[in-house]
């Protein structure tokens, strides 16, 4: 249940300002069509952090208890310095494929924007860290949804009110005293 619950509050917050979000909220205004953006985004979120967390857990069988604490521990706090810095949406031209529709538009758009993103290097961290696949990818996917569900829904109005600076520092710590943790735990129950 704690992989469930750090998973979900983790990911939503790193999820704040990033670049799927800012995809979330062009697909919203391009669209117009919150429900099969919605759906698109947890296809390509369940997909995508599957993925993630895979390799995660195959991670921990390669490396030693000892080893895998420093890459987790030092991850994490990268990860930290990492939500320090803004994230900008590449392409704001998302246009919908002749014949795909907005929900198969939505789920490769996010697919790949998702693709080296912070919430899916987060859900390989997390995954490695509590040996949980299922609760991660649970928590990841919920995660986003969280953070990405009301953009879609309401758009503009929301994300203007909500202080993205403050929550990429709270973000930031979360991740430094994850890696803190980690680094100091001489197992990784943490």
């Amino acid at each position: 249940m704690e992989a469930l619950l750090i998973s979900t509050f983790v990911v939503a917050l790193a999820e704040m300002g990033d670049k799927t979000q800012l995809l979330a909220l062009v697909l919203a205004a391009r669209f117009q069509k919150p429900w099969p953006i919605v759906a698109g985004i947890f296809i390509a979120t369940v997909a995508n952090h599957a993925l993630a967390g895979a390799v995660g857990v195959w991670v921990t069988q390669w490396l030693g208890p000892d080893m895998l604490r420093w890459v987790l521990g030092l991850s994490f706090i990268a990860m930290a310095l990492w939500m320090l810095v803004p994230d900008k949406l590449d392409d704001e031209g998302v246009q919908e494929h002749p014949g795909w529709g907005v929900l198969l538009t939505t789920t490769v758009a996010f697919f790949l924007a998702e693709m080296g993103d912070k919430t899916q290097i987060a859900t390989v961290m997390l995954a490695a860290q509590y040996q949980a696949f299922v609760w991660v990818v649970l928590g990841t996917t919920l995660g986003m949804l969280l953070a990405n569900a009301p953009v879609v829904w309401l758009g503009n109005k929301l994300v203007r009110r909500v202080p993205i600076r403050l929550v990429h520092g709270v973000s930031a710590a979360i991740f430094a005293a994850l890696g803190v943790l980690a680094l100091l735990s001489p197992t990784l129950g943490v």
